[in-house]
């Protein structure tokens, strides 16, 4: 072991250069204060909005303080070592390589949640809590979600994808011909197709509004999605690998409720707003949680997740007058941070903070981490 007294060393890694790098830094300040200081030796590394890989400065704030978000501003700038047989991070100003026994990557969005790292960590030869750069990059990506999760037979809203082979979009309603546009209805939701807590995303209520949401969200990424909107009740469950390498197991589920004036859970109403209400756990039927459950677990696997993922929901009723639950996105990496639901809900299903990080990180050493190719060239 790295760390101290033969604590294991965990490095936390925060901020980065995607939209969501304050709130990577309140995760991680949540996922610091749960790592128990008797059992682990915590490293925090923050990367710098340039990427910038720094061992930020005593006092480095990771809250939102009256509206303000933190943001990772300098320190000692530290490298990943790239040779497996290093596992650790380099000071480029000097020093001893600080040894590392498992990497905490709380990052949200692009170069974080995407895949990006956890190949990095994986040519670096470090095990790291989290899904692997396959689930990772799938579940980042809107689209390529709603396929995996169609195939395992699991129900999507209606959508459309815009791109442009020549690297543009296309932000003329025309994008959208006469029938698609009945067809989807109003309003709908113009979103990036990768990136997350609701950065770029564009309510519509009139297709005159169409142009400007098409342009917000391909200024975050070159593909946009367009939703119709789904009615029901916002739902989340979340998912921790099982034990000892068992099946995926879901917590209870969350309900969000927006309050009167607030039309969507964008970022606002999410991090800033006092605009909504939260019931955890959300009042269902018992048959309704476990249906929520056991969709949520179906996802994590067809996906092919890995440690955690949270899994939003709508819940609606069918023409025929049944439930209708209806997946609305994956995410590998939820959110820590005091308000999160994924902390939250597991707390009321018996599992607070401290154990389920302790979860994670057995997880990720219990995963193998891929070995060189040893194959001889000729």
């Amino acid at each position: 072991m790295s760390g101290q007294a033969g604590k294991l060393r965990v490095a936390v890694v925060f901020g980065g250069r995607s939209a969501e790098h304050p709130i990577s830094c309140v995760s991680a300040g949540a996922v610091l204060d749960a790592l128990d200081p008797d059992r682990y030796d915590t490293v925090p590394v923050g990367i710098t909005r340039d990427g910038g890989w720094v061992l930020p400065e005593p006092g480095q704030r990771m809250a939102i303080v009256g509206g303000e978000l933190p943001e990772v501003r300098g320190g000692r700038p530290v490298a990943l070592v790239g040779d497996p047989s290093g596992r650790g991070l380099l000071p480029l100003d000097g020093g001893p390589v600080v040894g590392v026994d498992v990497v905490f990557p709380v990052l949200h969005g692009a170069f974080g949640e995407d895949g990006t790292i956890q190949g990095l960590l994986e040519m670096s030869g470090l095990p790291y809590v989290g899904s692997g750069v396959l689930s990772s990059a799938a579940s980042m990506d809107k689209e390529v979600t709603k396929k995996l999760l169609a195939a395992a037979g699991l129900p999507q809203g209606d959508h459309v994808v815009l791109r442009d082979a020549a690297g543009g979009l296309s932000a003329d309603p025309a994008a959208l011909d006469d029938a698609t546009r009945e067809r989807l209805g109003l309003p709908v939701f113009v979103k990036p197709s990768r990136a997350g807590s609701s950065i770029g995303i564009s309510r519509v209520t009139d297709w005159a509004q169409f142009p400007e949401a098409v342009a917000t969200a391909a200024a975050v990424d070159a593909k946009v999605v367009v939703e119709a909107a789904v009615p029901g009740r916002e739902i989340e469950c979340g998912v921790l690998a099982g034990p000892g390498g068992g099946p995926p197991q879901a917590s209870l589920p969350a309900e969000i409720r927006l309050r009167p004036g607030t039309d969507w859970y964008d970022f606002t109403a999410k991090y800033l707003a006092d605009a909504v209400d939260f019931d955890v756990p959300a009042q269902l039927t018992p048959e309704q949680t476990r249906a929520v459950q056991e969709a949520a677990c179906r996802a994590y696997l067809a996906l092919e997740c890995q440690g955690l993922a949270r899994v939003d929901f709508f819940l609606g009723t069918g023409p025929d007058g049944a439930d209708r639950l209806v997946v609305n996105e994956v995410n590998t990496m939820p959110g820590f941070t005091p308000i999160s639901m994924f902390p939250r809900m597991w707390s009321v299903s018996g599992v607070e903070a401290s154990a389920v990080v302790d979860r994670l990180v057995a997880a990720a050493l219990a995963r193998r981490v891929p070995a060189a190719d040893a194959t001889p060239r000729r």
